[in-house]
C-alpha cells in the first residue's frame, strides 16, 4: 500500500506540542549506513507489514512527489527535520525526529524506534497499554503529540529522552541537556519531569 501524499508544500507537517532541536544542538553521526530511500523502506515495512499499520506518509522540508509521496532522493532540504504519522485501528499516530543534520539519519532513527516498539509489543510482558501509546496523537487532533503515558506509567530511558534505544553518548547527553534546560524548575518547569530526565540519562550511560 502506498504512502498518502504529504501535502505540506515543503515545509514539516512537525507537531506543535513535540519539541525541535535547535539547529545549533543537531548532530552529525556516521552509524547508519542505509541510504534515506532505503531508511524509507524499512519504515514502510515496519508499519504495514509487521506493526499492522492501515496507511502511512512521512513529511520533510523537501518537495514530495506525486505518485508515491515520498521526497525526492536528490533532494537537500534546510530543515532535516522527518515526521512520520499513521493510522491503525482508528488511531491516528506520529514520531518526529530532528536530532540530526542529515535527514537520512533522522528517518533511521524514527524506523529503529518503530522497530523496538514493535519488538516490545510482541515480548510476553503485560504493560496495560500499547507500546505504541507514547506515539498516540489524542482523538479529534493529529497535530498534538502525546509524549508520556496518560495514566503515569513509567517509560524507557531513551523515550523520556526522545532518542534511539542505542544511542551514542553525545546525543544522549545532548537530548538530556536540552530537556533540563527546557524543564527546569527555575524557569517554570516540572521538577518531576526534570528528576526522570536526570535519571533516564544516568540510566542510559551507566548501561
Amino acid at each position: 500500500m502506498p504512502s498518502r501524499i504529504d501535502k505540506t508544500n515543503g515545509e514539516v507537517d512537525w507537531p506543535p506540542q513535540f519539541d525541535r532541536t535547535p539547529t545549533s544542538e543537531r548532530e552529525r553521526t556516521s552509524k547508519f549506513s542505509v541510504t534515506f530511500q532505503q531508511a524509507l523502506d524499512d519504515i514502510e515495512r515496519e508499519l504495514l507489514d509487521r506493526v499492522g499499520a492501515d496507511d502511512w506518509r512521512v513529511s520533510t522540508a523537501a518537495p514530495h512527489r506525486k505518485r508515491d509521496g515520498r521526497p525526492y532522493a536528490d533532494a537537500r532540504p534546510d530543515d532535516s527535520a522527518v515526521v512520520v504519522r499513521w493510522s491503525m485501528g482508528g488511531e491516528q499516530f506520529a514520531v518526529a525526529c530532528d536530532q540530526y543534520t542529515d535527514w537520512r539519519d533522522n528517518a533511521r532513527a524514527i524506523g529503529l524506534y518503530i522497530r523496538e516498539k514493535r519488538k516490545m509489543s510482541d515480548r510476553p510482558v503485560t504493560t496495560g497499554q500499547s507500546e505504541f501509546a507514547t506515539a498516540r496523537l489524542p482523538s479529534g487532533s493529529e497535530d498534538a503529540l502525546v509524549t508520556t503515558a496518560a495514566d503515569g506509567s513509567k517509560e524507557e530511558p531513551h523515550e523520556v529522552l526522545g532518542v534511539a534505544p542505542d544511542a551514542p553518548e553525545t546525543v544522549v547527553e545532548a537530548a538530556a541537556r536540552r530537556l533540563r534546560k527546557e524543564h527546569h524548575p527555575d524557569q517554570g518547569g516540572s521538577v518531576e519531569h526534570f528528576k526522570r530526565v536526570n535519571e533516564a540519562e544516568e540510566a542510559m550511560l551507566d548501561g
